[in-house]
């Protein structure tokens, strides 16, 4: 008050214009020009707020305040305070998020956020999607104890942030990674570079936090070879932070919504995956590409054969193959009476079954268990 009279006698002495008065109060010109014409027609008591004192015509009452902490309390504990207001939006409730926070800050619900570190400016993303992809799995008490820790391995397009495969395994690796491009390739098409850390089942690294050997590929550099998919490993965490980032809101919202889903297991939770949340989470999350168009292209070929892990043999003298410990009997084939001491390729699919192979001839396909399938047997003959 005192400062706002003090402006108005110094504009009426003439030593500061309408303008320099409103900016030296931080108002509009306007509501100087307002003020000024009150004071000067009924005093200080003209000018003085009439809502002072009086609580807001559109304060809400307790009773809905004690309904949001109720809530959270009980339902949403462990929920974001951003996802907890979104899930009341879906359920009708009308008050804004940042009203919904200061009611849960205010009864000591929830404590203040620490201090983020430094601003580090974001990588560009690709222009088009399909030109870069990521792949990479967290391992997290997902389903918050009610069984052992276990991995998610998300496979997530860096022009978008859509996310093109997700599922929970006991632990990540060569065939959780064949899972997650045979998914986006089925679902999207073939893309043009795959992104990664260096994990024993990516690359080969001769020395510890050192160069990725790309002479010696893996099996999945191998697999992205055949299909002409550049692979580019990461050598910082920081490189991967769009990953890094998916994962922390990841971590925060899944392992909730999954407790109220009542899901207890890992098949429960990949088909909740697939048939409820990617499609919500690429609904509130993906952007739009910064130019129309696509680099994904379909993918003609046999898939299967190429992701797969891929192991050459030598046929022992009963006609049969070792393979992890499993004995894979070829059957007698129409074309060749034996194959003994002939090369033949192993494949072992994700799934855990095998297939043998001479050249491009499939001669025979087995169970996990090395057990000969019928189907495989009869079509070979």
């Amino acid at each position: 008050m005192a400062r706002i009279v003090e402006a108005i006698a110094r504009h009426g002495s003439g030593c500061l214009s309408c303008v320099e008065a409103a900016q030296l109060l931080g108002m509009s010109e306007r509501h100087f020009r307002r003020l000024r014409d009150a004071f000067l027609e009924g005093g200080s008591a003209a000018i003085v707020d009439k809502r002072r004192g009086k609580a807001p015509a559109n304060k809400a009452g307790e009773k809905i305040k004690d309904w949001v902490v109720e809530q959270y309390v009980t339902r949403y504990f462990d929920f974001t305070p951003k996802h907890f207001h979104e899930e009341l939006v879906k359920r009708g409730f009308d008050y804004g998020y940042t009203w919904t926070k200061s009611v849960l800050y205010l009864r000591g619900v929830l404590k203040p956020a620490k201090r983020r570190g430094a601003h580090r400016k974001k990588r560009a993303r690709s222009p088009l999607p399909g030109m870069l992809v990521f792949q990479d799995g967290s391992r997290h008490d997902w389903f918050l104890g009610r069984r052992p820790p276990c991995d998610l391995v998300v496979t997530l397009d860096d022009a978008t942030s859509e996310m093109l495969s997700a599922f929970f395994i006991e632990e990540e690796g060569t065939m959780s990674s064949f899972r997650g491009l045979a998914e986006t390739i089925a679902k999207r098409g073939l893309f043009s570079s795959f992104y990664t850390d260096r994990g024993s089942h990516y690359f080969l690294t001769p020395e510890a936090g050192g160069k990725v050997d790309k002479s010696q590929p893996t099996q999945v550099g191998r697999a992205l070879a055949q299909l002409g998919v550049a692979h580019i490993p990461s050598y910082a965490p920081e490189a991967r932070g769009r990953m890094e980032r998916l994962f922390g809101t990841l971590q925060g919202r899944l392992p909730p919504l999954m407790r109220l889903a009542g899901l207890d297991d890992i098949d429960s939770a990949n088909r909740w995956l697939n048939e409820v949340y990617i499609a919500e989470h690429n609904g509130r999350f993906a952007t739009a590409a910064a130019e129309e168009g696509t680099a994904f292209i379909a993918f003609v070929g046999d898939l299967e054969n190429v992701l797969c892990v891929q192991a050459e043999r030598v046929v022992s003298n009963d006609n049969c193959v070792r393979y992890e410990g499993r004995v894979l009997q070829i059957p007698e084939q129409k074309h060749r009476r034996h194959y003994v001491k002939a090369s033949v390729r192993v494949h072992e699919y994700p799934d855990g079954r095998l297939a043998v192979f001479h050249g491009p001839r499939l001669l025979a396909r087995y169970a996990a268990d090395g057990a000969l399938i019928e189907e495989a047997q009869k079509s070979a003959a």
